[in-house]
Protein backbone atom coordinates (compact mmCIF):
# COMPACT_ATOMS: atom_id res chain seq x y z
CA UNK A 1 0.00 0.00 0.00
CA UNK A 2 1.40 3.40 -0.95
CA UNK A 3 1.91 6.17 1.58
CA UNK A 4 -0.89 8.20 -0.01
CA UNK A 5 -3.28 5.24 0.29
CA UNK A 6 -2.31 4.75 3.95
CA UNK A 7 -2.85 8.43 4.72
CA UNK A 8 -6.23 8.35 2.93
CA UNK A 9 -7.23 5.19 4.80
CA UNK A 10 -6.38 6.93 8.07
CA UNK A 11 -7.97 10.30 7.22
CA UNK A 12 -11.18 9.13 5.54
CA UNK A 13 -12.88 7.95 8.75
CA UNK A 14 -11.84 11.19 10.48
CA UNK A 15 -13.23 13.30 7.64
CA UNK A 16 -16.50 11.33 7.64
CA UNK A 17 -16.81 11.71 11.42
CA UNK A 18 -16.18 15.44 11.18
CA UNK A 19 -18.87 15.83 8.55
CA UNK A 20 -21.29 13.85 10.67
CA UNK A 21 -23.95 11.57 9.37
CA UNK A 22 -27.40 12.96 8.65
CA UNK A 23 -30.21 12.62 11.16
CA UNK A 24 -32.87 10.19 9.91
CA UNK A 25 -36.49 11.02 10.68
CA UNK A 26 -39.17 8.34 10.57
CA UNK A 27 -42.92 8.68 10.69
CA UNK A 28 -44.78 6.78 13.38
CA UNK A 29 -48.33 5.68 12.76
CA UNK A 30 -50.93 7.86 14.49
CA UNK A 31 -53.68 6.19 16.48
CA UNK A 32 -56.73 5.19 14.48
CA UNK A 33 -59.99 5.73 16.33
CA UNK A 34 -62.42 5.46 13.41
CA UNK A 35 -63.57 2.58 11.23
CA UNK A 36 -64.70 2.92 7.63
CA UNK A 37 -66.81 0.67 5.44
CA UNK A 38 -65.77 0.38 1.83
CA UNK A 39 -67.26 -1.36 -1.21
CA UNK A 40 -64.20 -3.51 -1.95
CA UNK A 41 -62.77 -6.61 -0.29
CA UNK A 42 -59.24 -6.01 -1.53
CA UNK A 43 -57.51 -2.80 -2.63
CA UNK A 44 -54.08 -2.33 -4.16
CA UNK A 45 -52.38 1.01 -3.49
CA UNK A 46 -50.23 1.82 -6.51
CA UNK A 47 -46.99 3.74 -6.15
CA UNK A 48 -47.79 7.35 -5.33
CA UNK A 49 -46.68 10.23 -7.51
CA UNK A 50 -44.96 13.08 -5.65
CA UNK A 51 -43.57 16.45 -6.73
CA UNK A 52 -39.77 16.34 -6.95
CA UNK A 53 -39.20 18.21 -3.68
CA UNK A 54 -41.46 15.78 -1.80
CA UNK A 55 -39.82 12.74 -3.41
CA UNK A 56 -36.36 13.83 -2.26
CA UNK A 57 -34.71 12.35 0.82
CA UNK A 58 -34.31 15.80 2.37
CA UNK A 59 -37.14 17.32 4.39
CA UNK A 60 -38.23 20.49 2.60
CA UNK A 61 -39.95 23.47 4.18
CA UNK A 62 -41.81 26.13 2.20
CA UNK A 63 -40.90 29.58 3.48
CA UNK A 64 -43.35 32.51 3.66
CA UNK A 65 -42.08 33.83 0.31
CA UNK A 66 -42.81 30.48 -1.41
CA UNK A 67 -39.22 29.27 -1.69
CA UNK A 68 -38.27 25.80 -0.52
CA UNK A 69 -35.40 25.16 1.86
CA UNK A 70 -33.90 21.89 3.00
CA UNK A 71 -30.93 20.53 4.86
CA UNK A 72 -28.95 17.48 3.88
CA UNK A 73 -28.37 17.00 7.62
CA UNK A 74 -31.98 15.81 8.14
CA UNK A 75 -33.39 13.07 5.91
CA UNK A 76 -36.51 10.94 5.78
CA UNK A 77 -35.65 7.43 6.99
CA UNK A 78 -37.30 5.81 3.95
CA UNK A 79 -37.81 6.85 0.34
CA UNK A 80 -40.86 9.16 0.50
CA UNK A 81 -42.76 7.57 -2.42
CA UNK A 82 -42.39 4.09 -0.91
CA UNK A 83 -43.07 5.27 2.65
CA UNK A 84 -46.22 7.19 1.76
CA UNK A 85 -47.65 4.30 -0.30
CA UNK A 86 -47.00 1.96 2.64
CA UNK A 87 -48.46 4.41 5.19
CA UNK A 88 -51.55 4.89 3.04
CA UNK A 89 -52.10 1.14 2.54
CA UNK A 90 -51.54 0.36 6.23
CA UNK A 91 -53.90 3.14 7.31
CA UNK A 92 -56.58 1.95 4.87
CA UNK A 93 -56.17 -1.64 6.09
CA UNK A 94 -56.51 -0.59 9.74
CA UNK A 95 -59.46 1.71 8.98
CA UNK A 96 -61.41 -0.81 6.91
CA UNK A 97 -60.34 -4.25 8.10
CA UNK A 98 -59.99 -5.22 4.42
CA UNK A 99 -57.04 -6.63 2.47
CA UNK A 100 -55.12 -3.55 1.42
CA UNK A 101 -51.52 -3.63 0.24
CA UNK A 102 -49.19 -1.46 -1.76
CA UNK A 103 -47.74 -2.76 -4.98
CA UNK A 104 -46.42 -5.22 -5.86
CA UNK A 105 -49.64 -7.05 -4.94
CA UNK A 106 -48.66 -9.88 -2.56
CA UNK A 107 -51.78 -12.08 -2.85
CA UNK A 108 -52.73 -14.74 -5.41
CA UNK A 109 -56.24 -13.38 -5.99
CA UNK A 110 -56.30 -10.05 -7.78
CA UNK A 111 -57.54 -6.95 -5.93
CA UNK A 112 -61.08 -5.66 -6.45
CA UNK A 113 -59.81 -2.11 -6.89
CA UNK A 114 -56.60 -0.22 -7.54
CA UNK A 115 -55.93 3.14 -5.90
CA UNK A 116 -53.58 5.66 -7.45
CA UNK A 117 -52.71 8.92 -5.71
CA UNK A 118 -51.01 11.85 -7.44
CA UNK A 119 -49.84 14.66 -5.19
CA UNK A 120 -49.46 18.16 -6.59
CA UNK A 121 -48.37 19.45 -3.17
CA UNK A 122 -46.89 17.72 -0.13
CA UNK A 123 -44.83 20.08 1.98
CA UNK A 124 -44.32 21.47 5.47
CA UNK A 125 -44.52 25.25 5.80
CA UNK A 126 -42.49 27.51 8.06
CA UNK A 127 -45.82 28.80 9.41
CA UNK A 128 -46.55 25.38 10.93
CA UNK A 129 -48.80 23.46 8.58
CA UNK A 130 -48.15 20.32 6.57
CA UNK A 131 -50.14 20.60 3.35
CA UNK A 132 -51.18 18.14 0.69
CA UNK A 133 -53.25 18.48 -2.43
CA UNK A 134 -53.77 16.31 -5.45
CA UNK A 135 -56.05 13.74 -7.01
CA UNK A 136 -56.88 10.09 -6.41
CA UNK A 137 -58.16 7.48 -8.85
CA UNK A 138 -59.94 4.21 -8.09
CA UNK A 139 -59.81 1.70 -10.93
CA UNK A 140 -61.97 -1.42 -10.97
CA UNK A 141 -61.93 -4.27 -13.47
CA UNK A 142 -65.36 -5.81 -12.87
CA UNK A 143 -67.46 -3.08 -14.50
CA UNK A 144 -68.35 -1.21 -11.32
CA UNK A 145 -68.11 2.58 -11.35
CA UNK A 146 -64.56 3.90 -11.42
CA UNK A 147 -63.99 7.03 -9.38
CA UNK A 148 -61.68 9.96 -8.95
CA UNK A 149 -61.57 12.93 -6.66
CA UNK A 150 -59.54 15.89 -5.55
CA UNK A 151 -58.10 16.43 -2.08
CA UNK A 152 -56.72 19.43 -0.26
CA UNK A 153 -55.67 18.70 3.32
CA UNK A 154 -53.63 20.42 6.01
CA UNK A 155 -52.35 19.45 9.47
CA UNK A 156 -50.96 21.96 11.96
CA UNK A 157 -47.67 21.40 13.80
CA UNK A 158 -45.35 23.42 16.01
CA UNK A 159 -42.50 24.70 13.81
CA UNK A 160 -40.27 24.81 16.91
CA UNK A 161 -40.73 21.02 17.22
CA UNK A 162 -38.24 20.44 14.42
CA UNK A 163 -38.13 17.38 12.16
CA UNK A 164 -40.01 15.20 14.65
CA UNK A 165 -43.00 17.55 14.58
CA UNK A 166 -42.93 17.59 10.78
CA UNK A 167 -42.84 13.77 10.70
CA UNK A 168 -45.80 13.50 13.10
CA UNK A 169 -47.75 16.00 10.98
CA UNK A 170 -47.02 14.04 7.80
CA UNK A 171 -48.18 10.84 9.52
CA UNK A 172 -51.44 12.49 10.59
CA UNK A 173 -51.93 13.98 7.13
CA UNK A 174 -51.58 10.57 5.43
CA UNK A 175 -54.07 9.11 7.94
CA UNK A 176 -56.48 11.99 7.16
CA UNK A 177 -56.00 11.25 3.45
CA UNK A 178 -56.76 7.54 4.01
CA UNK A 179 -59.96 8.47 5.88
CA UNK A 180 -60.95 10.86 3.10
CA UNK A 181 -60.33 8.32 0.32
CA UNK A 182 -62.12 5.55 2.24
CA UNK A 183 -65.19 7.75 2.67
CA UNK A 184 -65.12 9.51 -0.69
CA UNK A 185 -63.57 7.10 -3.20
CA UNK A 186 -63.85 3.54 -1.92
CA UNK A 187 -67.54 3.55 -0.89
Amino acid sequence: MTIAARVLTFLLPLIMAACGSPELVSVSAPEITKKARIAFGAVQVNDVSLPSHAAADEIHIREDDGTLSSSSGVLWSDAPERAIALELSQNLARLTGRRVASEPWPFEAFPDARLEVRFTELVATSAGSFEASGQYFVGVADGRRERSGLFDLSVAFDPKGGPGAIARARGQLILDLAEFIAGDGLK
